[in-house]
């Protein structure tokens, strides 16, 4: 950074944005000479005949060659050539000073008649505050999930995908075995994950993340937000793993029900071949999209209008061009927005909420549509089942129940995002309410929480039950959700027994698969490209949290054709006992073994219509 810059915001009386300031690139930091003065010179422009190449190996110092008004300007503080009277350290990737001069070179400059430097300012935390400033922090992250790409496509892709895969296939063939195999893989991927945090950390081993790019300089103790971040994670992770613990406990004597279940998605996916290869078709659709909108939404964000800053600083430097000190272009610059680009960017972020709310309604549609047609066709179609139902299904979906999904998954949107608006608002009131007590703001805190217990219980009853009872009557979205409602409700201790526990091992499932993902994206963080050079990363914490959030959104694609095909399955066995007086003619054995556990006389009275 400009060093007249840097020393005036050490200053008491300050008034340097130090983020603006102006710097230029170099190869290293620079660093006092031990026996005399050296200069950082501008870019060679204008009047200096040098070349970039030749700037670098003279060390960026050109002092030598610079005309009478260009060395007074300089011994001026005000360039293009300033004095190296502070050591520095790369600190993710800026030159940030220690306040510790040398006193060799201070000396040297002052006999050479230069302007007076404070050895006694606060540059270092004055720098460090502008390197850990929260938008510095947030780019840095930003700039960590470019850089982590090959990563993401890895751990957030392609792992995640082969992992639900496997999943699929070993529920197909070892159903009996799998609740045992989750919970235990379950528990050491959530102490792994934990261990790693706690060693990025620093509370683990000697390899925590370090502030410093290159050489360390033993003497200087440097943190940043980074680190803070990581031990915040690590004690979250702490508290998830204990929680985890002992939620394995309480659920080992349910595991037995769970098998249940998930026999009967075995069963499912044993008849319909094609249920375990078809969310490769939405992951596939979703990736494209998702490339789509990133690509969009980079265009949004710099569709706005760049305009230089007002500042009264001053901040003058000789400019090699115009050949004189010039006091412009010193304040640094804005991006505005003008109301039609915000109210776009808006509509792009609830686009993309709605959108792959649409993307996962089909899916569901899709899938409840096939194992349907397996509950309702008896040994009519039996030889068509394998394929023929996801083709039959998906033309059906394209044909009749389209508008319906839409409709539907913009309704949930929106719920979520009127509920998204509330939370925020009501968070806004209490830090009010805490400062002032008013009786407005109390009653209009606990009118929001009253809408927010409206709205997730809106939520749950046009959630997938609602696309289910599509595929399976045709109906569209809001009559299928109040006949999967009414369902459900008729029918509430039957598929309470069936959907809770095997939720709790299909969650656990899908955790399985994010943790996964992000053990492996620690152990490539953790190689040496991703340590040092221009492709270090300031922290792994975003990379990480990235690869988590993809790998459950691709274990939710997978793992839903288990749920799916459960619930589908039971709301399919309560509209055949509906609409036989009780008698369900068409569920399969397996399936009145799970719900009823071969007992007929509970199988009279669970089946009786009030």
């Amino acid at each position: 950074m400009n060093p007249n810059q840097v020393y005036q915001s050490g200053l008491k009386s300050n008034q340097i944005n130090l983020p603006d300031a102006k710097a230029i690139c170099l190869m290293e930091c620079p660093y006092p000479a031990e026996d005399g003065l050296n200069f950082v010179c501008d870019y060679p422009d204008g009047d200096i005949r040098l070349s970039v190449d030749d700037w670098i190996d003279r060390d960026y110092d050109y002092f030598e060659y610079l005309t009478p008004d260009m060395r007074n300007s300089s011994l001026q503080l005000q360039g293009p050539c300033y004095p190296i009277i502070f050591p520095s350290i790369n600190v993710y990737w800026s030159c940030q000073f220690i306040a510790r001069p040398s006193n060799v070179s201070l000396k040297h400059w002052q006999q050479m008649g230069g302007v007076s430097i404070d050895a006694n300012m606060l540059i270092d935390k004055t720098i460090h505050n502008a390197v850990n400033s929260k938008s510095s922090v947030l780019k840095r992250y930003v700039a960590d999930i470019g850089k982590s790409w090959p990563v993401l496509i890895v751990c957030g892709g392609l792992l995640p995908l082969l992992l639900s895969l496997i999943w699929l296939a070993m529920i197909r063939y070892f159903v009996s075995g799998m609740p045992w195999v989750t919970v235990v893989i379950f528990n050491v991927l959530v102490i792994s994950v934990t261990m790693f945090f706690y060693i990025k950390a620093g509370w683990i081993g000697n390899d925590p993340l370090t502030v410093v790019i290159g050489a360390s300089d033993p003497y200087v103790s440097i943190s940043g937000r980074e680190i803070n971040h990581l031990h915040v994670a690590a004690v979250l992770m702490t508290v998830v793993m204990i929680i985890a613990f002992l939620t394995s406990i309480a659920i080992v004597r349910r595991i037995l029900i769970a098998t249940s279940v998930l026999k009967v998605a075995a069963k499912v996916i044993g008849e319909v071949h094609a249920l375990i290869i078809f969310p490769i078709v939405p992951y596939f659709v979703l990736a494209i999209f998702y490339m789509l909108w990133f690509s969009a939404t980079l265009h949004l964000f710099s569709a706005g209008q760049v305009l230089r800053n007002d500042c009264n600083s001053n901040c003058c430097s000789f400019d090699l061009k115009l050949g004189k000190v010039n006091c412009d272009n010193c304040c640094g610059y804005s991006i505005h927005y003008t109301p039609h680009i915000g109210l776009a960017i808006l509509f792009h972020l609830f686009g993309c909420y709605w959108a792959t709310q649409f993307f996962i309604a089909c899916s569901s549609t899709v899938i409840a549509g096939s194992v349907a047609s397996y509950y309702w066709a008896r040994d009519e179609i039996s030889h068509d089942i394998p394929f023929h139902t996801v083709v039959s299904s998906l033309k059906r979906l394209l044909r009749y129940s389209l508008g319906s999904v839409a409709l539907g998954s913009l309704m949930v949107s929106v719920v979520e995002w009127v509920q998204f608006v509330l939370k925020s608002i009501r968070r806004r009131l209490k830090v009010v309410d805490s400062a002032r007590e008013s009786c407005f703001g109390k009653t209009v805190s606990s009118s929001s929480h009253c809408c927010l217990g409206c709205i997730d219980w809106t939520i749950k009853s046009v959630n997938r039950n609602a696309y289910i009872m599509i595929a399976i009557t045709g109906k569209g979205f809001c009559k299928a959700s109040e006949l999967a409602t009414g369902l459900i409700m008729n029918n509430i201790l039957r598929i309470g027994k069936v959907n809770v526990i095997g939720d709790v091992i299909l969650f656990l499932g899908k955790l399985c698969v994010s943790l996964s993902s992000v053990l492996f994206a620690f152990l490539m963080l953790d190689n040496h490209k991703y340590r040092s050079s221009h492709s270090k990363i300031s922290s792994p914490l975003f990379p990480v949290l990235l690869c988590w959030a993809l790998g459950y959104a691709v274990a939710q694609l997978f793992f839903g054709v288990v749920e799916t095909s459960v619930e589908t399955v039971v709301l399919s066995f309560c509209q055949d006992a509906e609409e036989h007086q009780g008698d369900a003619q068409y569920a399969p054995p397996v399936l009145m073994e799970t719900l009823l556990g071969g007992d007929p006389t509970q199988l009279q009275r669970l089946t009786a219509q009030p």
